[in-house]
């Protein structure tokens, strides 16, 4: 069993509203170092990383606080990258969904000098799929995954040795039920693989999990993005743009259990949990337990 290595990215600079900084920390108190232990993983804390404030300015050529956001990227990249060297399991704690671009274009670098194959498995209410361009906000947190596609600020693209991080078919979306009129365009010509709230509720999760993991095999590396705000804010109200009508908490158990079940789950990120609009710290705790389920908790053997 691998060494998981705890990674707090304390950020929210990416971000629509403050407070996801606060996520590593309240991930720490729910206790998810204890809980991986509990399970027989060795767990080193590598605690957070340093960066640069969030200004709260506003958009300049599309986008805020590039810079920041740059520069909390390469942290994350060069922590995960140490990890991965290690033989460790990073689990990043965030901070808002703009540092999977750190993480991942580490994990797709690892990937490409092993010949090992990159699937991300991206659960949010969102593609954040926007560019400068398309996004009404400025935000990046909504646009990670179109820089991992090479399509980002300059700054933000081609660190994991290709312009591409991961190319459109590495990448499946679970739980999408808010996107934004452009980015359905883009997600169309792009040919993205979304599972959509749509597909869930037509065909159940455990028939959209077997599409999804249907060809991974030992020859595949797992990443994981795990949004909070995939989940119901009913369920998970400690998030920063909460959309209802997400999966119940039965049928996110069992997305986690089948990732399990693959063996292929090899890195990780939590994001998105904001402990100044969450009760008692509630969001943290659940996540807590779906990260349990990743890592092959179960009810019974299997």
């Amino acid at each position: 069993m691998p060494t998981v290595s705890l990674i707090g990215a304390p950020t929210d600079v990416g971000a629509s509203v403050r407070g996801a900084g606060m996520g590593p920390d309240a991930l720490r108190v729910a206790g998810i170092a204890e809980a991986l232990r509990a399970q027989g993983y060795d767990v080193v804390d590598r605690g957070n990383l340093a960066g640069p404030p969030n200004p709260w300015l506003a958009p300049a050529d599309g986008v805020r606080h590039l810079p920041e956001v740059v520069a909390w990227n390469h942290a994350v990249f060069e922590a995960v990258g140490n990890a991965l060297a290690l033989g460790e399991v990073p689990l990043v704690m965030g901070g808002d969904h703009c540092i999977a671009i750190g993480s991942i274009s580490a994990v797709a670098r690892r990937c490409r000098q092993r010949g090992k194959n990159l699937r991300v498995v991206w659960l949010d209410a969102h593609t954040d799929f926007n560019t400068g361009e398309s996004s009404p906000s400025g935000n990046l947190h909504g646009m990670p995954v179109a820089c991992l596609l090479g399509q980002g600020p300059a700054q933000l693209v081609g660190w994991s040795g290709e312009r591409a991080a991961v190319d459109p078919g590495g990448i499946d979306f679970i739980g999408i039920r808010s996107v934004d009129a452009q980015e359905r365009q883009a997600i169309r010509q792009a040919g993205l693989q979304v599972f959509d709230m749509r597909h869930i509720d037509e065909h159940g999760m455990r028939n959209t999990m077997t599409e999804v993991l249907q060809d991974v095999d030992e020859d595949t590396h797992i990443h994981v993005s795990f949004d909070l705000d995939c989940l119901d804010p009913m369920e998970a109200p400690g998030v920063g743009t909460g959309v209802r009508g997400g999966p119940t908490y039965r049928e996110m158990q069992l997305c986690m259990e089948m990732i399990a079940d693959t063996g292929c789950l090899a890195s990780l990120d939590v994001v998105e949990i904001n402990p100044a609009l969450d009760v008692r710290n509630r969001t943290a705790e659940l996540a807590v337990e779906f990260i349990q389920s990743l890592f092959g908790a179960s009810t019974l053997a299997r």
